[in-house]
């Protein structure tokens, strides 16, 4: 291994700027006390925190609404060994204000599913870390 295969550490700035370039990610929670893994589409709140879509009555909202949780995304390009995976790990809540839910509504993440009734999860960007390896980071 050469010394650009090398993981790196990522700066908060750069994790984040990371974060807003892709779209989908992984919300990792527990469910009847066993770890669970839930891909999903999310966007980036204006403080940093990730917001997801979902439905008022899905398993992920009951066991995520004032749990602390982690979020991880990543990239990677298998034809040149380079990538990266950020990791925020917070609180999650569900949005309940009738203000802040409609601008959500407006500025916040669309379910690629269909919703009758959208809700919003807020995971506060409390912890975030992450790893690169190779020049997959640099030009993005």
């Amino acid at each position: 291994m050469s010394q650009n295969d090398a993981f790196r550490a990522l700066d908060r700035q750069e994790c984040l700027r990371l974060l807003a370039g892709v779209p989908v990610g992984r919300v990792i929670y527990t469910r009847q006390a066993l770890p669970a893994v839930l891909p999903v589409n999310f966007s980036l709140d204006t403080d940093a925190s990730v917001l997801l879509a979902t439905s008022s009555g899905s398993d992920l909202v009951r066991a995520v609404d004032g749990a602390v949780v982690a979020f991880e995304a990543d990239e990677f390009h298998a034809e040149n060994r380079s990538g990266w995976s950020v990791i925020v790990t917070g609180r999650a809540a569900v949005v309940t204000g009738p203000a802040e839910h409609e601008r959500l509504v407006r500025t916040g993440p669309a379910s690629w599913m269909p919703l009758r009734e959208t809700v919003f999860v807020r995971i506060e960007a409390e912890v975030v870390t992450g790893r690169g390896i190779g020049g997959a980071t640099a030009g993005r």
